[in-house]
C-alpha cells in the first residue's frame, strides 16, 4: 500500500486526538499550511515544516513522510493507529492476561489458515 504524507497526518492527527488548531500550535507552522497538506489537492511541505510538524508528533520525518522508518523499512510499532492502540492495551495488560492475548491471537491466525 502506497504510503503519502496526507494519508499518514491525518492518521497521526486521528491517533493522537490533535486538531489541526493543536497541532499548528504545537509545531508552530500556520493552521492553513496545515490544512492544505491535508486538503484535497495535498501539497508537500518544504522539509524545515515537516520536521517542525513530525517533532511536534513525535514521531520520524521519514515516517510522516512515507510511512517508513530510517532504514527504509516499513516500522510495524508504526505502521497504523490501531496497531499502536492494540499494543498499548496490550503493554496495560497483567501478565497472565497478556499470554491469554496472545494465545487467543495464536488461535485466530491457525483459524485463518486452515479455513477453505
Amino acid at each position: 500500500m502506497e504510503r503519502n504524507f496526507r494519508k499518514n497526518l491525518r492518521e497521526e492527527l486521528d491517533y493522537q486526538g490533535l486538531t489541526v488548531k493543536e497541532l499548528a500550535a504545537k509545531s508552530e507552522v500556520a493552521k492553513g499550511a496545515i490544512d492544505s497538506y491535508l486538503g484535497k489537492q495535498a501539497s508537500m511541505p518544504p522539509a524545515d515544516t515537516a520536521v517542525r510538524i513530525a517533532n511536534a508528533l513525535g514521531i520520524s520525518v521519514e515516517y510522516l513522510l512515507n510511512g517508513q522508518d530510517i532504514r527504509g523499512q516499513n516500522t510495524p510499532y508504526f505502521s497504523s493507529p490501531r496497531k499502536r492502540a492494540f499494543l498499548r492495551i496490550y503493554d496495560e495488560l497483567a501478565p497472565e492476561d497478556q499470554k491469554l492475548a496472545y494465545d487467543f491471537i495464536l488461535l485466530l491466525k491457525k483459524n485463518r489458515n486452515t479455513r477453505i
